[in-house]
């Protein structure tokens, strides 16, 4: 045959043929090439040099990837969603380009050295035993879509850019024009006169007829539907599902445990009341004032009269407390108990302890399942990392879940479940391995559409350590269904009942509030609507205290002094005014005042770093391809 075909070859026929196909390839090369004359392939140039098409979608997929878990399960993205995420990025993108040729210009390097060390010092990449693992290094910034050497450059390139910002916002400062204003909101302290009225002990209304259960029920169909469930099925690869193949020994739960006796351990606090008084003579007539009976509020002012200064120190560790002498004093008093004068390094102190929370170690009994999970981690890494590389292949080639060989250590389940992650019977879903594992299956599953063919999915599970891996199809789609009246008929009725009560306990509480700014008093309006009237705890703007409602605390310091509001909890609507307001003093409360200044210098900071990288923009001649742009951005 052989023979032959070359026979053939010798024929003007066989070449002329011959010809026409090399005459052809050639044409369609010159067409490829003629069509990619002019064709632009950068989606940014910043000075000549630019920003790739490609290069700019992996990092808006990464983007989009971050935004997308705040959505809730199932919803897609909005295109004004998709542009604003790709405006930002692009121009975060040409900021890093800009400042790239200033530290070239500048000939700021970043020595290898620098980038290693930076790298290893990332938690992120760090074992269960706390020290760097290339493991999970590989695992990160394969689940970011990054490759070493890519990270490296950018780990370069972002030490480079923080020495050269860091020279820039070195001069930032905070002046007291910025920084008191700011101290004063923070620290300013308010309490609230209440009188609350509970929705459940609003009266009950008379027993509704049909009619209108029946109307409540046609104009709430939400509150009577069945949720959308999903029909799946899923495998599972983890540490868990390998535990057969992996042998774990006392020996290696107890290394594990002196590895990480740190992490066992909590550290006691103490809040306290202190006093600095400028020598030992008013520290002991501040001492004797206090054990005489004054109350806080009492010694704040004798302390402020005798030239001394009173703070409180709220959950404080011993060394957080900055006088070493007065340290050991306060951690080894006794709570509700005043000191004797303390001779410290920074002065004369007076303390008293009002709230001990001891230090626990916990034993490795009570961790020894937290640390089998961890070893368990750590061992199946290289093992976990191999079977998943066979099952992707596997499924890649369109393998069945039913057919998936059965020595790869794979858990496999099936059923019915919502959104939530709960059964047809309301009971959660049996699905096993850590919890970030379980969130991602459940949210999957409403994100794949049915037949959609299973893809490998890995899932950092910081709870149990290391990564899991799983794959997922949907067979059915349940829609929602509206549940017959006579099943929910009583549920109908509680429903009812319970808007009634609110409705009533609202009522009452408009009439107070009317009442007040009507002119009368709080407490007189709470006596004609037979209420009591209780003061919170004082409280910040950012921080509570049990006593003081949230949905109160975020008007609060919004109003004037006796000016009332209403307010609507879970439980109840609530009359209130403000009843005490604290102005911080500065010259008292040297720790407050000094946040306050650091927080405005890290904004004027950040402000300046802002500035400098716009005038590196406007310096630069940068050109966007929105053709390019919109085909990433909008596809």
């Amino acid at each position: 045959m052989i023979t032959a075909f070359r026979r053939y070859l010798d024929t003007w026929v066989v070449r002329g043929f011959f010809l026409i196909m090399v005459g052809s390839f050639v044409l369609w090369g010159m067409g490829d090439v003629i069509r990619g004359v002019g064709t632009t392939t950068w989606v940014a140039k910043v000075d000549g040099d630019t920003i790739e098409t490609q290069t700019f979608q992996a990092e808006f997929t990464r983007a989009m990837a971050l935004a997308g878990r705040n959505l809730p399960n199932g919803q897609e993205p909005t295109p004004e969603m998709r542009r604003q995420v790709g405006d930002e990025t692009l121009q975060r993108m040409i900021g890093q380009t800009v400042l790239t040729h200033e530290l070239h210009d500048l000939r700021i390097i970043t020595p290898d050295p620098a980038v290693r060390e930076a790298v290893m010092a990332i938690p992120a990449f760090r074992g269960t035993d706390g020290s760097f693992n290339r493991q999970v290094f590989e695992t990160v910034l394969r689940n970011n879509g990054l490759n070493e050497p890519r990270f490296l450059d950018m780990m370069r390139n972002d030490i480079a850019q923080r020495q050269l910002l860091g020279a820039v916002t070195a001069g930032a400062a905070a002046p007291d024009t910025e920084t008191l204003p700011i101290y004063q909101q923070e620290f300013e302290k308010r309490s609230a006169e209440i009188a609350e009225f509970p929705i459940a002990a609003a009266p009950a209304p008379p027993t509704p007829d049909e009619a209108v259960l029946q109307r409540w029920y046609d104009n709430h169909p939400d509150s009577y539907s069945t949720p959308e469930y999903r029909k799946v099925k899923v495998v599972e690869l983890s540490p868990q599902s390998l535990a057969k193949d992996i042998p774990i020994t006392d020996a290696d739960l107890h290394a594990a445990h002196d590895a990480q006796k740190s992490e066992y351990v909590t550290t006691g606090t103490r809040t306290a009341q202190v006093i600095t008084a400028p020598d030992e003579a008013k520290a002991q007539a501040l001492a004797t004032k206090w054990r005489d009976g004054a109350d806080w509020n009492a010694m704040q002012a004798a302390a402020k009269t005798d030239g001394a200064t009173a703070v409180e120190l709220d959950g404080a560790t011993e060394t957080m407390i900055p006088d070493r002498d007065l340290a050991r004093a306060v951690f080894a008093a006794a709570a509700d108990t005043v000191s004797a004068p303390i001779k410290g390094q920074l002065g004369w102190f007076v303390a008293k302890v009002t709230k001990i929370v001891p230090g626990k170690t916990r034993s490795f009994d009570e961790v020894k399942d937290e640390l089998r999970d961890k070893v368990l981690a750590d061992k199946a890494s290289d093992l976990i990392y191999d079977r998943a590389n066979k099952l992707d292949n596997l499924l890649g080639n369109g393998t069945p879940f039913d057919e998936l060989p059965g020595d790869l250590g794979l858990a496999g389940l099936s059923g019915t479940l919502d959104a939530q992650g709960n059964t047809q019977d309301g009971t959660p879903a049996p699905i096993p391995g850590a919890p970030e594992l379980r969130q991602a299956i459940i949210t999957a599953a409403f994100q794949t559409q049915k037949g959609e063919p299973p893809r490998l999915v890995e899932v950092q599970t910081p709870s149990t350590g290391g990564s899991s891996y799983y794959a997922l199809e949907v067979e059915d789609v349940i829609p929602p269904g509206k549940k017959p009246f006579d099943e929910v008929k009583q549920k109908v009725e509680e429903d009812w009942t319970a808007d009634q009560q609110r409705h009533e306990a609202e009522t009452q509480a408009a009439k107070m509030l009317t009442a007040i700014k009507g002119g009368q008093s709080f407490a007189d309006a709470a006596t004609v609507a037979g209420v009591p009237v209780r003061r919170t705890p004082l409280v910040t703007r950012g921080q509570g205290a049990d006593g003081m409602p949230p949905e109160l605390q975020r008007v609060l310091f919004g109003l004037k002094p006796k000016e009332p509001t209403m307010v609507e909890t879970a439980e109840a609507f609530l009359v209130a005014e403000p009843a005490e307001i604290v102005e911080p003093d500065p010259k008292a409360d040297a720790g407050g005042l000094a946040q306050a200044r650091q927080a405005v210098k890290r904004s004027v900071a950040a402000d300046l770093a802002s500035v400098f990288t716009e005038a590196l923009r406007q310096r630069a001649s940068v050109s966007i391809n929105q053709k390019n742009f919109d085909s990433v951005v909008q596809p």
